[in-house]
């Protein structure tokens, strides 16, 4: 898949970071893998992660795979692990919760999906905020399959994306799911166009995002992602105390003043 940013540093071998303006690029980078996981991107990810949510210029991150192939085809079967007692697995994969970063990212996260997106691939995809799929891309969870069941979060976050009963077809089936139809059932949000505009479609929207009031972005997000968890009442009541905290910003002012004079705001985070 062409790009057109200019990838401008490594986190590691398998991760790569770019900076287009104010959206962060958080790149999977083992194309010759289909960019299958393996131990340099569950530390890679998180650490691109925090750099972008430390950067005030950076606004809105968006997650993409290289390569033709596909976003992630979900874990590296060719690492090597030793023979291992459940408890040995329980501590190993509790030290590496790395898709569980995403959570504490205050800013937008997109995800940019073309190709197979697999497994753990499809797990990173539903922790993001926004899946953007290319009309080309494959989803499945095949865990069962291969006698087990998802462990980076698919179980729990896949039924708060689409319906219960969707979620269970997914998981017990492992049917994989193209693009048209996994935006019937809400997986995804949007497709593009083509293969080939998928990232111009993505950058579009990031950019889009990006040129809102950061503040304003940051707390629907925040109001949005504790629903999920709220009964309604304390759901509520979060929801008035972040609009209360909003409503004398000056980016506030600033709207209601650029509205007035019909110019295009000038938003500081502030």
């Amino acid at each position: 898949m062409s790009v057109k940013e200019k990838i401008n540093e490594a986190i590691n071998d398998a991760v790569s970071v770019c900076r287009d303006g104010n959206v962060g690029w958080v790149i999977l980078n083992r194309p010759k893998q289909i960019n299958a996981i393996n131990d340099d991107i569950r530390t890679g990810v998180p650490q691109a992660l925090r750099q972008f949510e430390l950067d005030t210029d950076i606004r809105v991150i968006v997650i993409r795979g290289e390569g033709e192939r596909g976003l992630c085809a979900g874990a590296d079967i060719k690492e090597r692990r030793g023979p291992e007692n459940s408890l040995q697995v329980r501590k190993r994969m509790e030290c590496s919760r790395w898709i569980e970063a995403i959570d504490t990212t205050t800013k937008p996260v997109i995800v940019a999906i073309h190709g197979y997106c697999m497994g753990g691939g499809m797990e990173l995809a539903l922790a993001c905020d926004i899946r953007f799929a290319s009309p080309d891309a494959v989803m499945a969870l095949p865990e069962t399959g291969l006698g087990l069941i998802p462990g980076g979060g698919g179980t729990q976050r896949l039924c708060r994306v689409v319906a219960p009963g969707q979620a269970l077809d997914m998981l017990l089936s492992g049917d994989r799911l193209d693009a048209p139809k996994a935006k019937r059932i809400g997986l995804v949000t949007r497709v593009s166009e083509s293969a080939e505009s998928l990232l111009s479609e993505v950058a579009d929207l990031a950019q889009k995002i990006a040129m809102k009031p950061p503040l304003a972005t940051a707390y629907v997000k925040k109001a949005a992602r504790a629903s999920l968890e709220l009964e309604l009442k304390r759901g509520l009541d979060l929801e008035l105390d972040l609009f209360a905290l909003l409503a004398p910003t000056n980016d506030a002012r600033e709207a209601a003043l650029a509205f007035s004079e019909r110019r295009e705001p000038n938003f500081m985070g502030e």
